[in-house]
């Protein structure tokens, strides 16, 4: 069964592997909701050894028995390359630093006021995740994306034109209040082109 890409993971083109990686993900994030990390990764490294160990047994047993010469189960896993090259390493890191940089002179700009109104907009939206923050933790918010994750795509292609017809409303609301604060705001017209 090979992987499938996230966007059909998203969309749930193979019901049964994003059953089990949407359960996986379900199973893992309510764990970790009743106990600390270090035990969820202890139990589950316990679970995976205990598998491995258990069907390593169980062949050599069929092996001894059938008095054949099969060799280690897990031979060919054994022999896959894991390892990153050189050129991988430095793509990945290239990557990070990009965003890395990318992410800290936004902030520069928008706690220095380079812009008044896109630092009013940040303003608003640190005052509105502290009401998020004061009603779930960190958590509970990575729970609601997971679930959101493996939801929303599908509600949206079932129904997208109702969903896009009030979000062209929404839109349209929301254009009309931007535009009344940026009339009020001096300055603030140059945003509005």
């Amino acid at each position: 069964m090979p992987f499938l890409p996230a966007i059909d993971l998203l969309y749930w083109r193979d019901i049964k592997q994003t059953g089990i990686v949407f359960g996986s993900f379900l199973l893992l994030l309510f764990s970790l909701t009743q106990f600390s990390v270090v035990s969820v990764v202890a139990y589950l490294a316990l679970a995976a050894l205990s598998a491995t160990i258990s069907f390593r047994i169980y062949k050599s047993v069929l092996q001894a028995v059938q008095k054949t010469d099969e060799g280690h189960p897990f031979k060919a896993y054994l022999e896959l390359e894991i390892t990153l090259s050189q050129e991988q390493i430095q793509k990945y890191t290239d990557c990070l630093q990009f965003y890395v940089n990318s992410t800290l002179k936004e902030l520069r700009r928008l706690f220095l006021v380079q812009d008044l109104v896109d630092s009013l907009k940040f303003a608003v939206l640190m005052w509105l995740l502290t009401y998020v923050g004061a009603l779930f933790n960190g958590l509970t918010l990575l729970l609601m994306a997971v679930v959101s994750m493996f939801t929303l795509p599908v509600v949206y292609v079932k129904h997208q034109a109702q969903i896009d017809q009030y979000l062209g409303l929404v839109r349209t609301h929301i254009n009309a209040v931007v535009a009344k604060i940026q009339a009020k705001i001096p300055g603030a017209k140059r945003h509005a082109e």
